[in-house]
């Protein structure tokens, strides 16, 4: 029986010798705080961003570099994070990815200067590129029955999805009640209790020996880099931007070179293989598209709170608080979903109630209440966001070979690094420059709606498939 198939019927696919951790709920503790720190780090600098363009006296270009730079060398690296666990180990890169990160918290903390502080946010960037493929490979090495291993990747991506609405009340919070400074001073503890525990509470992976694939890193790296950049410029820019334009040729350019590359590699930092298996190609791009619509709906009702409600920053991070309970809900919940239905039908139900909260959203209007127009869409789009990435993440994950691990979570966290960038670009193109800005809101929901809907396509092909 394949792995594929053990995946679907529930088999459990275990690593030869291995065992679960002693202390499995302290393990899934500890890599579900990466996730959540990793997620908050992408978020909780929004709503301080007021304070330190005072505080460092920033202009308004340097306060989007202290968001980008750290979004460009996270999904610049993923893929290198990700290979170098499995050559290295896992548990070590880890180690390695939460020393730099909780240094570069502390430097970002201390900046004196925009240019200090958009540097650290650049390393902060760095080690999250390493810490988080490294914490989602080791949910398989450490819970290797098939029941524990849902339970706990349904746990993971629940608490790291809901994890940017938490980044804008934490960062709300302790802006509002200290400074600044401790939406980034706030992670050096963390990562120094995890650093602390981590090497006697979870398993290493085996390291797998071989030559390091020099250029499959130069390639993924550049690539990824010239992606990211492109998409996040084209929101502000247009596509018609002539940098946007070159970095996407680039990127396109880099990406086949890579690809050629890795066809002949030895130890590819990119193995092909990963996309030879119909259901975990799928994922991918399932995790590419399906965020791209759920960030969008966070990016205008963001908008919407605040520009048409006047809700301040803090207000309206709370407001998000249903979506982000019920994100989590839902993950948890389908980690007893999956063995009974299969992560295609959990995935498709998933699609099918976010798509139906996005056609919701399409009916906002300015005088609207909360109660009677958001609270319903929050709420479905959240249920089904939960069910999706914790379905889809099980499917990726769960069947894939040990020697591999590092590589396909690195995949999976690209796209999904990748997927709002790219939604946010689609998304504020079909909103526009109306003269009345709920219009564009409106036409960019109708976009979303089809995004979500395709996993939901997905879902009933790969159904389909396993039944004949």
């Amino acid at each position: 029986m394949s792995d594929t198939a053990k995946q679907a019927t529930g088999a459990e696919v275990k690593q030869p010798g291995a065992a679960g951790p002693s202390r499995p709920g302290l393990a899934l503790t500890l890599l579900a705080s990466c996730a959540l720190m990793i997620v908050l780090d992408s978020t909780v600098v929004y709503v301080a961003l007021p304070q330190i363009q005072q505080s460092l006296e920033v202009s308004a270009t340097g306060l989007v570099w202290v968001v980008n730079a750290y979004a460009l060398a996270f999904g610049g690296l993923m893929l290198l994070g990700g290979r170098a666990g499995d050559i290295v180990g896992q548990r070590r890169i880890l180690l390695v990815g939460l020393a730099v990160f909780g240094v570069a918290s502390l430097i970002c903390g201390l900046a004196t200067s925009p240019e200090m502080l958009i540097g650290a946010r650049a390393l902060q960037g760095i080690g999250a590129a390493l810490v988080a493929p490294t914490s989602l490979s080791l949910i398989p090495i450490n819970f290797t029955d098939n029941a524990a291993r849902n339970k706990a990747i349904g746990v993971y991506t629940g608490i790291a999805a809901a994890g940017g609405t938490l980044g804008l009340i934490l960062g709300g919070v302790l802006s509002d009640a200290a400074s600044w400074r401790w939406v980034f001073f706030i992670n050096v503890p963390v990562v120094a209790l995890v650093l602390l525990l981590a090497p006697r509470v979870l398993r290493e992976s085996q390291p797998q020996r071989g030559s390091f694939d020099i250029v499959g890193a130069v390639t993924s790296t550049g690539a990824m880099v010239a992606l990211v950049y492109a998409l996040v410029r084209t929101s502000t820019k247009g596509w018609g931007d002539p940098v946007v334009l070159a970095c996407l040729a680039v990127a396109a350019v880099l990406f086949t070179v890579l690809i050629l590359a890795e066809r002949r590699a030895r130890q590819p930092l990119l193995p092909l293989r990963l996309f030879a298996d119909r259901v975990r190609a799928s994922g991918f791009v399932t995790l590419l598209f399906f965020p791209a619509a759920f960030a969008g709906m966070f990016f205008f009702l963001t908008q919407y709170f605040q520009g048409v409600w006047s809700y301040s920053a803090l207000r309206t991070g709370f407001a998000f608080i249903p979506a982000a309970v019920l994100v989590l809900v839902a993950a948890i919940l389908s980690g007893q979903l999956v063995p009974k239905l299969g992560p295609s039908v959990v995935a498709g139900i998933g699609a099918l109630l976010t798509t139906l909260g996005m056609i919701w959203l399409t009916q906002i209007s300015a005088d609207g209440g909360y109660v009677t127009s958001l609270l319903g869409p929050l709420a479905i789009a959240g249920f089904g966001a939960g069910l999706i990435y914790s379905s889809v993440t099980a499917s990726i994950m769960s069947n894939v070979a040990p020697e591999v691990t590092g590589a396909a979570s690195s995949v999976l966290q690209a796209v999904q690094q990748i997927g709002p960038a790219l939604g946010l670009a689609v998304l504020v193109t079909a909103a526009g420059t109306p003269a009345d800005p709920v219009e564009g809101m409106r036409r960019a929901f109708w976009v979303a709606a089809v995004i979500a809907a395709l996993p939901a396509v997905l879902a009933l092909f790969n159904r389909r498939s396993r039944t004949e």
